[in-house]
């Protein structure tokens, strides 16, 4: 089981980065985005090939303007 944003999901392990957001809805193009799992940063780079192991904790985090 994935934990993905806090909550465990349908995500299974060896699953892409890729693949998450696509679940998600989240273009990986997009500006603003960043993948952590486990706590490290994943590259933009290594998000087609980047594999989930199982109990990862993945969190998708988007950059917001504001005060």
């Amino acid at each position: 089981m994935i934990i993905l944003n806090g909550e465990r999901s349908e995500v299974c392990a060896g699953e892409s980065i890729a693949a998450v957001l696509a679940r998600l809805e989240v273009e990986p193009q997009a500006r603003g985005i960043a993948v952590a799992v486990d706590g490290e940063v994943v590259p933009r780079a290594r998000w087609e090939s980047f594999a989930l192991r199982d109990d990862a904790r993945v969190e998708v985090l988007t950059a917001m303007q504001g005060g």
